[in-house]
């Protein structure tokens, strides 16, 4: 069992987990500053972006600046509890938002918490909360997953996770595949689940787009062909409505090719199952595709 003291009380040294702008400079704390001002040490994920925040802040730290990144954490968080044993105020910070939220910290909190080292938050701005709050849907109860995975396959294993999940669940996103990750959405939460994407939040050029998966992944597929889709992208799905099917058992690809083996024609066949289950046709063809391969 661990326990925490007021990051405040008592402590000649202290590892602070500070929340920065996700894009609208005027949403730094008054907090931040003076934790960047004052700091011994600013433990940054990217030094050169934690310099341009100073700057942009009218900030001269007082401080080092020292690179704390996922390629050096191991390595780092040793080297960062040692200068907070010996008195040191540790401030840690990400490009964007909230340390260890899909950001390096992690393992720096892991650490600290194993080593009896104090830890406490500056809390501030974050994309999560942000998007979740925007986008119009049930904020009760939610869930967030990080980023979906690249592949394909592992990102509809991952949506199929939350197929029937009574939680709103928030992910990130790159601008690059989003049309992807909200095609495998339709594809497999169906094209009336509610989304919503949120693009370059508290920025000049924000945007924030809800509808049905169906009705989003074509203004995805528009603005990809068209503008482009830039920016930092938070995807936000809504919560099963309750009538989507528990049949864990269900296998789209074997019903298609039990109906070709009865000599339906494959496209009709991968027709007809898509429709039944909500898919896009043509991804549920290229899944037939790839089993036979396999």
């Amino acid at each position: 069992m661990n326990f925490t003291e007021n990051g405040n009380a008592g402590h000649a040294g202290r590892i602070v987990l500070a929340a920065t702008p996700i894009g609208n400079l005027g949403d730094a704390t008054a907090r931040l500053r003076e934790l960047l001002a004052t700091a011994d040490v600013i433990a940054a994920e990217d030094t050169r972006t934690a310099r341009r925040l100073c700057q942009g802040l009218g900030i001269t730290p007082a401080g080092r600046l020292m690179a704390h990144h996922e390629h050096n954490e191991a390595a780092s968080a040793q080297g960062l509890l040692e200068q907070v044993r010996e008195g040191a105020t540790v401030v840690m910070v990400s490009d964007a938002g909230m340390p260890t939220v899909s950001d390096p910290g992690f393992r720096l909190v892991a650490t600290a918490v194993e080593a009896g080292v104090p830890v406490t938050c500056a809390p501030g701005a974050s994309a999560v909360t942000t998007a979740l709050a925007l986008s119009g849907l049930p904020t009760d109860r939610f869930a967030f997953d990080g980023f979906l995975p690249r592949r394909d396959g592992e990102r509809r294993r991952r949506l199929e996770e939350i197929r029937t999940d009574p939680r709103t669940v928030v992910y990130f996103e790159s601008p690059q595949r989003t049309v992807a990750a909200l095609a495998a959405v339709v594809d497999v939460l169906g094209p009336s689940r509610p989304v919503c994407v949120a693009r370059e939040l508290t920025k000049l050029h924000e945007e924030v787009v809800r509808g049905t998966a169906e009705e989003v992944l074509a203004w995805a597929e528009e603005r990809t062909a068209g503008e482009g889709l830039r920016g930092e992208v938070v995807l936000v799905v809504g919560p099963a409505s309750g009538e989507e099917s528990v049949d864990d058992d269900a296998d789209p690809v074997a019903e298609v090719e039990a109906l070709a083996s009865s000599g339906t024609r494959l496209k009709e066949a991968v027709a007809a199952v898509a429709s039944a289950h909500g898919l896009r046709s043509r991804a549920l063809y290229d899944a037939v595709l790839a089993a036979r391969r396999a």
